[in-house]
């Protein structure tokens, strides 16, 4: 039997608003890899189709072959709402609760300031919130030396972290005393929604990087990278070489907090587990089993 040519194949999807065939799926694999790093499977073909098919009527076109046509001429706006409709963005306040258990006695230790945090996936921007609450609950103040970079690759979601107003139930699980000593509500907030104070949001710089750029804006010396549930997108070299880049960024004695369903054991040379998705770099425990002999 012949080897299957996506190419040559009319359409192996169903009737949509669209033409959309399997090559144009593979062609989208092929740029969102290009461009973000993403490895989409082959079963996102329906998640595909529904995000992009909303750019299609936006722009008046009638098949997926003109979009990925118009993509391909080079317009930076159009690539970067390519890569807003396909990243996935689930995120919430405190998720992974132990992590900031962690976090905060990680804080606790250090003995210089600022402490310098990356929340490399801010998504909506609960996430990095919950860093600047714990610092300001570790340090017992609202302006604890504690700068956050937050920074995420789909600029709809950043814009939307850096506004900082959620509607209330997605702040319904935080305890009353935290509800009240860190958000507004009434006068301070539309009715039905509560927003971040100030204080916190002074805590926090908010800028779009994809990690696949060549460059990224941040400094060395982090104490903290946040990159939880992003690298499940990408495939394993990927990882690697991100994991890579991380690890200079890293004070030695910095922690790097990965999300639950995610594993390192590849780039162990990189990073050391210390249990619960969170890591050490592997060159600070190759120093201590020197210094131990």
């Amino acid at each position: 039997m012949p080897a299957f040519d996506p190419q040559a194949a009319p359409s192996l999807m169903p009737e949509r608003e669209f033409h959309f065939t399997q090559a144009d799926f593979e062609r989208i694999r092929k740029l969102i890899h290009q461009q973000a790093g993403i490895s989409l499977a082959p079963i996102k073909q329906d998640m595909v189709y529904s995000r992009l098919a909303r750019r299609l009527r936006a722009l008046g076109l009638a098949t997926f072959a003109e979009y990925l046509s118009l993509l391909e001429t080079g317009d930076p706006q159009e690539w970067e709402t390519f890569v807003n409709s396909l990243t996935t963005n689930l995120t919430s306040f405190f998720r992974e609760a132990h992590h900031f258990d962690i976090l905060r006695k990680h804080l606790q230790a250090a003995h210089h300031r600022p402490l310098r945090i990356w929340c490399s996936a801010a998504s909506t921007g609960e996430e990095p919130y919950s860093l600047a609450i714990t610092a300001c609950e570790t340090f017992d103040t609202l302006s604890p030396s504690v700068e956050i970079l937050a920074s995420d690759i789909d600029t709809n979601v950043l814009a939307t972290a850096q506004r900082g107003v959620y509607p209330m139930e997605r702040v319904e699980r935080l305890s009353a005393e935290r509800l009240q000593r860190f958000f507004l509500k009434g006068s301070g907030a539309q009715v039905g929604y509560a927003r971040m104070r100030p204080e916190l949001q002074r805590l926090i710089t908010f800028t779009r990087i994809n990690l696949l750029d060549p460059r990224w804006p941040v400094r060395e010396s982090l104490d903290v990278i946040f990159c939880r549930n992003v690298m499940i997108y990408f495939d394993k070299p990927t990882q690697y070489q991100i994991l890579k880049r991380f690890m200079p960024l890293l004070r030695p004695e910095g922690l790097l907090f990965a999300g639950h369903s995610e594993s390192f054991l590849h780039a162990a040379d990189l990073f050391h587990s210390l249990g619960r998705t969170v890591y050490e770099r592997a060159d600070k425990v190759r120093q201590t089993a020197k210094a131990a002999k």
